[in-house]
């Protein structure tokens, strides 16, 4: 497979039809060829805690493809066939794979969020239909069984639940106080089976399908929970082959990973970077996952200690979101021997021009950053590893995946855009989904250009001439915190609830540690009184995910509606922008006066205009690059003017 440094090496790979190339058909067939060809490499390997990194279950290749069986097994035991559902609500375990590649193997996986509020968990549930749920046992800290309890009992296709024993991973008297614990207190009650993973699985043979199953490439495979959590659920269908390509397509053949490469895993296995591109990714050629901790990045200790751990298990490649290389500018080096780790990969969020320089600075590592979406099962693109990495672009594109910009009226397909135009992000290829399991939420989702199918992504970029990717906004609208994708309706319609309520726009607040966080503006209907602080406090009640919840409820007499009545968030996004901008300009020394616009520029989507006055004796250029230096942490760009001297973006 030819390296790829240009879009012409994209094009030449595709020289030979994608049939030609020799991909599996399903998901466990890409395991199973893996444990024939490197059955002794480095698979899986977990760690529990953070302050114990060297302590670890390591599983190869033989092992893995062992387990699998024997939980694919289980669930066909259970009952499950291929239309079946197995969902499972669990942090990073090695069980959470099992549950996922085995449920596939079986019938449907679902991964959901464990961090959701109950009744979310309840209403993806029902609409996946689940049969077997695999979650985590009454664990300390953790308050995912006592959800899961709660509503287990509304989940009417709901048949059995699989507990996973985070303790077996303890050891000593720990692991016996947990457990002793769980005898003495009694959980509630529910309807459905329960049974224990490990011991069930372990009864199970380990060498071969019981089901017999030969899994088409056009079956479903897993039903990936996005967008809001208000109404009927969004579930991404993605079929077997749109998982198997898009981790091929990415992680061996964009980033080309070697077999033996170790890729290491902080990012939830809920989602699908994770899941797929990380984990498939690394299985469809020969590489080996580490999984530090059930919370990731988010465990105690992992960023402390994450330059160690990665030297001590001799990492090559990590992944993360622009907060996770913001956090680590903060992390010393210390005496941790990096020099195997060839690169990183971010996505999620736009990635600050500053933020990159800074971090490879600091680290030596490049950032790769890359583009995806559920609905395009995971990754669409990513910058060439021995090309031109541009700093604040996507990258090229997959390999035998298509992408245009287009000007749509709507939903309907007008032109495509010439370069450097900005219009719409259309894709189309062997990972664009299925659609959505409800068809109510295929409406807009795709659009028809000369007989074939196009994904309408919602975003807005421009291609350049050398085919680079260049976002410059987000039709769709998400918010996006820490990597988080927040749907403005799973704030705004619960706020509509509030009987003092008109109108509700929640909008992305830019913020230099976790990218955006939400903030809502409010309405109130005519003669109506309510207060911010109320309206926070019912937001806390009735919003159903955590990391949705607004930084702050602002009242305003009229929200800006455009010329047919629509909501125009532009101007609120705006005017949070500006906000920001301008307190970080005022604490750059020198400073005497400054004014901020944000505006929406044609190329480059929504630019902020920056003008400053400084006090005498300070060199314009010092000051932009001071200007630079801070605003570079937002992914907004910024035209400078610095005493009547224009310093560019």
């Amino acid at each position: 497979m030819a390296r790829i440094s240009t879009l012409a090496d994209v094009e030449a790979i595709e020289a030979t039809p994608l049939a030609e190339q020799g991909l599996a058909g399903s998901t466990y067939e890409t395991i199973f060829r893996g444990a024939q060809q490197y059955p002794d490499h480095p698979a899986l390997i977990f760690f529990l805690q953070a302050k114990a990194y060297e302590k670890a279950v390591t599983w190869n290749y033989r092992t893995l493809l062992a387990k699998l069986h024997q939980t694919a097994n289980f669930f066909h035991e259970l009952g499950v066939g291929p239309t079946d559902t197995v969902s499972y609500i669990l942090p990073n375990l090695p069980q959470t794979y099992l549950a996922l590649y085995g449920g596939e193997a079986a019938g449907i996986a679902c991964p959901i969020n464990p961090l959701l509020e109950a009744d979310v968990l309840a209403d993806i549930l029902n609409a996946a239909e689940t049969k077997v749920l695999v979650t985590i046992g009454p664990f300390p800290k953790s308050d995912v069984w006592e959800k899961v309890a709660s509503i287990a009992d509304r989940v009417t296709t709901l048949e059995t639940i699989v507990q996973v024993d985070i303790a077996n991973y303890l050891s000593g008297p720990l692991k016996l106080l947990i457990k002793a614990g769980r005898m003495l207190k009694k959980g509630p009650a529910v309807r459905a089976r329960v049974v224990d993973f490990d011991s069930a699985i372990a009864r199970q043979p380990d060498d071969r399908l019981l089901s017999g199953r030969v899994i088409g490439p056009d079956e479903i495979a897993s039903y990936f929970h996005t967008g809001g959590t208000t109404g009927i659920p969004k579930l991404a269908c993605h079929t077997h082959f749109n998982e198997v390509f898009d981790a091929w397509a990415a992680a061996i053949v964009a980033v080309d990973s070697q077999p033996g490469d170790l890729n290491y895993l902080g990012l939830p296995l809920f989602h699908n970077y994770g899941a797929i591109a990380i984990g498939l990714g690394a299985w469809s050629g020969g590489c080996g996952v580490v999984i530090g901790t059930p919370q990731g990045f988010r465990g105690e200790g992992v960023m402390d200690n994450l330059w160690r751990i990665l030297d001590h298990y001799r990492c090559t490649i990590f992944s993360g979101v622009p907060t996770l290389y913001k956090a680590l500018l903060n992390t010393p080096l210390g005496d941790a021997d990096l020099s195997r780790v060839q690169l990183t990969t971010s996505g999620a969020a736009p990635l600050p021009v500053e933020l990159a320089h800074q971090f490879t600075a600091h680290t030596g590592i490049p950032i790769l950053e890359g583009y995806g979406l559920t609905e395009a099962t995971s990754v669409a693109s990513v910058n060439p590893r021995y090309g031109d990495i541009r700093v604040g672009s996507v990258g090229l594109r997959l390999v035998y995946q298509r992408w245009a910009t287009a000007i749509l009226d709507d939903t309907t397909f007008v032109r495509f855009c010439e370069p450097g135009e900005v219009g719409v992000v259309l894709l189309h290829g062997p990972n664009v989904f299925a659609g959505y399991r409800d068809d109510f939420h295929n409406r807009g989702a795709f659009v028809e250009i000369d007989g074939q199918r196009w994904l309408n992504t919602g975003d807005l970029g421009r291609l350049d001439g050398e085919g680079y990717l260049w976002l410059t906004g987000r039709k769709k609208e998400l918010i996006i915190r820490g990597g988080h994708n927040i749907d403005p309706q799973m704030i705004e319609e619960p706020l509509m609830r509030h009987p003092a309520v008109a109108l509700t726009a929640a909008v992305g607040r830019p913020d230099s540690r976790v990218g955006e966080v939400p903030v809502v503006y409010v309405e109130l209907k005519p003669g109506a009184t309510a207060t911010p602080d109320e309206l926070m406090t019912f937001a806390r009640q009735e919003i159903g995910e955590r990391a949705a919840l607004p930084k702050e409820v602002r009242i305003l007499d009229a929200i800006p509606l455009t010329a047919v009545g629509k909501v125009y968030k532009p101007a609120l996004f705006h005017k949070q922008a500006e906000e920001v901008l301008r307190e970080e300009v005022k604490q750059v020394p020198g400073v005497i006066s400054l004014h901020v616009q944000a505006d929406v520029d044609k190329r480059l989507g929504t630019v902020a205009y920056i003008e400053v006055t400084t006090r005498s004796g300070v060199d314009n250029q010092a000051m932009a690059a001071a200007l630079h230096s801070v605003l570079g942490s937002y992914a907004i760009p910024c035209r400078l003017t610095v005493n009547g001297e224009s310093m560019g973006v």
